[in-house]
């Protein structure tokens, strides 16, 4: 990396020199400045006339030497997965694909996830690059009006989890009785996904006899323009919140059951149907709770927060 030796430079020519050779990088790209004082000063220089665009690392701080390290970051270096996710919902896949949450963890960066995970971001990167905007023939969930959006959300994803829970929870028991002997994670599996569907169940509950409801009073209150009275749990961020939580619990749970299963891989020996079966029930319910949350942690609940700063209330 290229280092920028400030102090061979005459006075009225060091921040501009150092300007340029920042707008001269490329998105990504960096160099290491060499001083003989901090320069913080040019530090608020750059943020005032370029913006939060550059990182600011102390690499050596003095006192005879400091030397700083400048990167230019790429364009949406902020952004979340989530907002990449609801930008372009395809790409939910590739993030499945690398093992990335989208959904509980969608309020993180690319970046926060690779390094915390040890994922090369270039590779995923690539992956994200392939699609172009034209081509995203599915629904364009962030355009939907609130009320709209929370009937799909109960006629699509609560409606598969009530019918899938059931069956799930009797087919693990079943497996784990039949197979625990020889394979005891399976029963560790289906204690785990019994208290997962038992605690989920409570969860829609709570969203559509409570925060639904609400979330359809802030809309229809926003199309009429009148007031609203404050719901009995005060502003809709109390409850949200408490759903990001078991939302992040659920995602927890099923974590556990990829890792103890060995991300659903069947037994060398064989498996029989049943077995075969859950397993794949498993793979089909943590990609709709991945899709299911993501609609409602990165879409649904945050605009739901911003609305309700409009509305005027009683």
């Amino acid at each position: 990396m290229e280092t920028l030796d400030v102090t061979q430079i005459e006075p009225r020519f060091k921040h501009p020199t150092i300007f340029e050779k920042f707008d001269n990088l490329a998105d990504g790209g960096a160099f290491i400045i060499n001083n003989d004082h901090d320069p913080k000063p040019l530090y608020y220089q750059l943020l005032a006339e370029r913006g939060q665009i550059f990182t600011w690392e102390y690499l050596e701080n003095g006192p005879e030497v400091w030397k700083v390290k400048i990167d230019k970051r790429p364009p949406n270096a902020d952004e979340t997965i989530g907002e990449m996710v609801t930008k372009d919902f395809r790409k939910a896949q590739v993030f499945k694909n690398f093992g990335i949450d989208f959904c509980c963890g969608g309020k993180k960066t690319l970046k926060e996830v690779c390094d915390r995970k040890g994922i090369d971001a270039t590779l995923v990167e690539t992956e994200l690059s392939a699609f172009k905007e034209e081509e995203n023939t599915y629904f364009d969930f962030d355009t939907w009006e609130l009320d709209f959006l929370v009937d799909y959300i109960i006629n699509t994803h609560h409606k598969y989890v009530k019918e899938s829970l059931p069956f799930m929870v009797e087919l693990s028991n079943k497996v784990a009785t039949v197979h625990g002997g020889s394979h005891p994670e399976l029963v560790e599996i289906s204690k785990i996904f019994s208290l997962l569907a038992k605690d989920f169940k409570l969860h829609l509950l709570k969203e559509e006899n409570i925060l639904f409801p609400y979330i359809k009073e802030l809309v229809q209150a926003k199309k009429t323009s009148q007031s609203l009275s404050l719901a009995p749990f005060g502003k809709v961020d109390t409850p949200t919140q408490m759903m990001e939580t078991e939302h992040e619990k659920a995602g927890e749970d099923m974590q556990v059951i990829r890792e103890l299963s060995n991300n659903f891989e069947l037994p060398s020996g064989g498996a029989c149907s049943s077995y075969q079966i859950l397993f794949k029930k498993f793979v089909e319910f943590e990609n709709d709770l991945f899709n299911h949350v993501h609609l409602e942690n990165n879409i649904l609940f945050p605009k739901a927060i911003a609305l309700e700063k409009e509305i005027v209330f009683d």
